[in-house]
């Protein structure tokens, strides 16, 4: 156990650093968009350069909706912020699940060991749902690999709740109805195969 925590731990500590980096290179890209700096200056093109493979995609998002492009670096740290809570949950999600099942195995108890293996794979697919339900709000093409990745997972759940659930009015809500089967199916298998096991191990 000790070394999946320090796993958690160093992944943490590498995510946090991400955001850290990219909040000052957007704080000083901002800046920049509003001071009067030579733009061919080798530090602006050098940070511009740097910068626009994720400025690029939330500029056009901004465009597409309406809003100046000059706050894509806001938005951008935003989007960070949050893409880092996704991937602590995510890493929390299987590691908590190889905790679970070292756990179950010491202990020679094959019940709870189906049941971490469910329970965390239920908690993966409820993290990507959520992570294709935010893309999809940010108009993110079905061309990008990742997003066609999270479709192809979801998409099995979602349709047969879209033929069965009618939306309302623009709203599609098959995703909160699969939000809720996915909780009462982890309540069963924590009430079930893990009552009496503990359910998190890290985090």
């Amino acid at each position: 156990m000790f070394v999946i925590e320090a796993l958690f731990v160093l992944i943490s500590y590498a995510i946090t650093a991400a955001i850290i980096v990219i909040i000052g290179l957007m704080l000083v890209r901002l800046a920049l968009n509003y001071a009067d700096v030579n733009p061919f200056n080798r530090i602006v093109m050098w940070l511009r350069n740097i910068t626009e493979p994720i400025v690029a995609p939330v500029r056009r998002a901004l465009i597409a909706f309406g809003m100046g492009p000059n706050i894509a670096p806001l938005v951008t740290i935003l989007i960070a912020i949050l893409a880092g809570w996704f991937a602590l949950q995510l890493a929390e999600a299987v590691l908590n699940t190889f905790a679970g099942v070292i756990f179950s195995l010491d202990r020679g108890a094959p019940i709870a060991l189906i049941g971490y293996v469910i329970y965390g794979l239920l908690a993966l697919y409820t993290i990507l749902l959520f992570i294709r339900i935010i893309f999809s709000w940010g108009m993110v093409s079905y061309s990008n690999p990742l997003m066609r990745f999270l479709v192809n997972i979801t998409e099995p759940l979602l349709l047969p709740l879209r033929r069965v659930v009618p939306p309302l009015g623009m709203f599609d809500i098959s995703p909160l109805i699969a939000f809720f089967i996915l909780w009462l199916f982890q309540a069963a298998v924590a009430g079930t195969l893990l009552r009496g096991w503990p359910l998190r191990f890290i985090g």
